[in-house]
């Protein structure tokens, strides 16, 4: 360690109290060591000066006062652990006297008890008398002793199971596959220009039909939906949900007024649908701006037929309204707000007048009394998403699908967004970011432009945003992908107005962020599936797998030191394999190299000869996957690999099938045969038109499509039944081949 490090001992340990770990290794080994500026600016966005080594020492003498105390103000622990409560006191506070406890959960349910403080070697405990239950808690600690003043403490007490449900204890022995689907992509003759909830009904069935266990889509959060705000993994709000995703003609009211069915009927209209789907891209705005004025009159039909009248769906709205609570009344407001405020200030509630800034404020509530329709009309749109939802599920249940759907959680919502705005203090909102150390496709990092989340703060709420979180994200879903697991260890952070380079990584209270992640996983009966792609700091995979999370693979991600493919016995059973995700060239793109050409043509390949020395690559990389699929006899030797080929990716797919992975993705745009990339990480929406790719293949066609029959051909050793589709599958290309 250099003389420099060592004269900041004060800083080095109030980082250490903080969490701000002082290096890393990167992609490539480099040990990287984060400098005394980035401590100094990591500290300052946790509230925390130490620009001096004074100010540090006084700082770190703050964070260890806010740890100290009688009792932990929250704890994570399973049955067991939960019954024993660490407990520091003075020395005059130990001997004699009697403790009440107190345990309230979170129905209301009150247990009562006695109890003695016990000396241990580490430190004294309390030991309840009874096991608490699964779930949250209020602990309440009373000391009655003669002569000594009484003492109380408090408890947020979080019971937990051990791990989340695992594919064995859900599926039994058998692996499944499903469909991985960018629904806002999605191609039909009846939706509005974008993938919505009619659209994913019509997959469920068909994957149902097909013999799969599963279909998986991207995150559903809440978007701007304006042209630059349209990225999945950057959402106002992770609660809830995108409003682009409603199905129109599925919401009772549409059908209820002859008024509105004849609106919906209109050459106007229908003419300016045609034209969104026909477009080569997917128009957000466009749709939206249709959507937008009838989703308004849907309301107010809602309104009068339902809102204060006791009908069976007037009691459905105000009973969920209830169960969503201020969450949902403080989303529906600041939608309300932002559409009243624009276009000047409304995206941005930074820039809002400072009074209606805090959700709490005397300002925003006159405001949501004033313009209680507007703000009652988000909350609905939300209301009818989750059941059109629901309806999605149970419809999943029906066709046989074991799993369900499952939705992506996104790692962060954006700073100027709902969820930083109703929820202040959870958020690190001074401009430091998220995103990652530079690897060899980013040298200076990844800026992703999301605020962190504050994990003393996090701690100190006892974890209810966290566990709001994956409620909402659970909610009618038979599985949940984490995005980004990582971020439940350790997150990059990135000072304002700072390179990736510059960022350091911010420990996260694990053990707690995966206990109620199990907790609210047992209660869903879902499984969780971990993002854990890329760099990893050493045991994560066995601390993801202690904790009942799979493990996420990809076959093009999956090569020895000396490039060869690994073979299907490699992979583990708890994993989600699939043969890329959504930030690479989907097979047929991949095999022509168009990702390369892409990369070269935004900047992200210099010159000519980096685009050649990267197609030498890929060409030795598409043979060593032809060589793979030869020696497990799933294609022919005398046979070129063409991911154009739906042959070729249905061999894929039986190679997928062939691991021991308990789930299987085949991507919607492997069977479309789509060859573009749906995002192209780095680069600017208005250099390429991330998230808008459509896949080139309707719903109408899926069914008897025969290229997507061969394509899922190999899918055969994991269905759940015989294929229902009018057009059987081309088994031809799965025979084993001669060698």
């Amino acid at each position: 360690m250099s003389a420099k490090a060592v004269s900041r001992p004060a800083l080095r340990r109030l980082a250490a109290r903080l969490g701000i770990l002082p290096r890393y290794a990167d992609a490539g080994g480099t040990v990287r060591v984060a400098s005394h500026r980035t401590i100094e600016a990591l500290a300052a966005a946790l509230g925390y000066d130490a620009s001096t080594e004074a100010a540090a020492a006084r700082a770190a003498h703050l964070v260890a006062a806010a740890d100290a105390g009688p009792i932990a103000p929250t704890r994570v622990a399973t049955p067991a652990a939960a019954r024993h409560v660490p407990i520091a006191l003075p020395a005059a506070h130990r001997s004699g006297g009697e403790w009440l406890i107190e345990l309230l959960d979170e129905h209301g349910e009150r247990r009562t008890a006695a109890a003695s403080l016990r000396e241990r070697r580490r430190e004294p405990q309390i030991t309840l008398p009874f096991t608490p239950d699964r779930g949250y808690h209020r602990l309440r600690l009373t000391l009655i002793a003669r002569g000594a003043p009484e003492v109380t403490v408090d408890q947020r007490l979080i019971v937990v199971p051990a791990r989340c449900p695992t594919p064995r204890r859900r599926l039994g022995a058998r692996g499944v596959f499903g469909l991985l689907v960018n629904l806002y992509a999605v191609e039909s003759a009846r939706n509005w220009g974008a993938g919505d909830f009619g659209d994913l009904g019509t997959i469920v069935d068909f994957a149902g039909a097909a013999g799969a266990a599963f279909v998986g889509v991207n995150p559903l959060h809440a978007l701007r939906n304006t042209r630059r705000e349209i990225s999945p993994y950057s959402p106002v709000s992770r609660l809830y949900r995108n409003p682009l995703y409603l199905d129109i003609e599925a919401v009772p009211e549409s059908a209820d007024s002859p008024t509105m069915a004849r609106r919906l009927r209109c050459r106007t209209l229908a003419a300016d649908l045609e034209a969104l789907r026909a477009g080569p891209r997917l128009d957000y705005a466009g749709v939206m701006a249709l959507k937008t004025p009838i989703i308004a009159a849907l309301h107010r039909a809602f309104v009068r037929r339902h809102g204060d009248a006791d009908t069976a769906r007037g009691r459905a709205y105000r009973r969920y309204c209830r169960e969503e609570g201020t969450a949902l009344r403080d989303f529906a407001t600041y939608v309300a707000l932002e559409e009243h405020l624009a276009p000047a200030a409304g995206r941005d509630w930074r820039r809002w007048p400072r009074a209606l800034r805090d959700p709490g404020s005397a300002a925003v509530a006159e405001f949501r009394r004033r313009h209680a329709r507007d703000v009652d009309r988000a909350q609905w749109v939300q209301f009818e998403l989750d059941r059109q939802l629901a309806g999605i599920a149970a419809r999943a249940r029906r066709a046989g699908l074991a799993i369900g759907v499952y939705p992506d959680l996104a790692l962060g919502s954006a700073a100027r967004g709902a969820d930083a705005w109703a929820f202040p203090g959870q958020f690190v909102l001074d401009g430091t970011s998220l995103g990652a150390p530079p690897d060899g496709l980013a040298p200076a990092g990844q800026n992703w432009g999301l605020p962190p989340l504050d994990p003393h703060a996090l701690r100190r709420g006892g974890y209810a945003y966290w566990a709001r979180l994956l409620r909402s994200a659970f909610r009618h879903a038979g599985a949940l992908r984490i995005d980004h697991v990582l971020g439940l260890f350790r997150q990059f952070w990135i000072p304002p107005g700072r390179p990736g380079c510059e960022g350091a990584y911010i420990e996260f209270p694990t053990d707690d962020l995966l206990g109620v992640l199990a907790l609210e996983s047992e209660r869903a009966g879902a499984l969780v599936i971990g993002e854990d792609l890329g760099t990893v700091p050493p045991g994560l995979p066995e601390r993801l797998r202690a904790a009942g999370v799979l493990s996420t693979r990809v076959l093009l991600f999956s090569r020895d030191r000396r490039g060869a493919f690994m073979p299907a016995p490699s992979y583990p059973h708890r994993s989600l394999v699939s043969a890329n995700t959504h930030d690479m060239a989907p097979l047929a793109g991949w095999t022509a190299g168009r990702d390369l050409v892409l990369r070269r043509t935004h900047g992200q390949l210099p010159d000519a000869r980096a685009l050649a020395a990267a197609r030498r690559e890929r060409h030795r990389a598409v043979a060593m996957l032809r060589a793979l699929l030869v020696d497990a006899g799933l294609w022919p030797t005398d046979r070129p690999a063409d991911g154009a080929d739906p042959a070729f990716r249905g061999a894929v797919h039986a190679f997928l099938c062939r691991t021991p992975s308990a789930l299987v993705g085949i991507a919607f745009d492997d069977l479309a045969g789509a060859v573009d990339p749906v995002n192209l990480p780095g680069v600017a929406l208005d250099r390429y038109p991330s998230w808008s790719r459509r896949p080139g293949l309707t719903l109408e066609r899926l069914a008897n499509d025969a290229a997507v029959a061969t394509a899922l051909a190999g899918t055969a050793r994991r269905r759940a039944r015989p294929p229902r589709h009018a057009r059987g599958p081309d088994l031809a290309a799965y025979r084993p081949a001669a060698k």
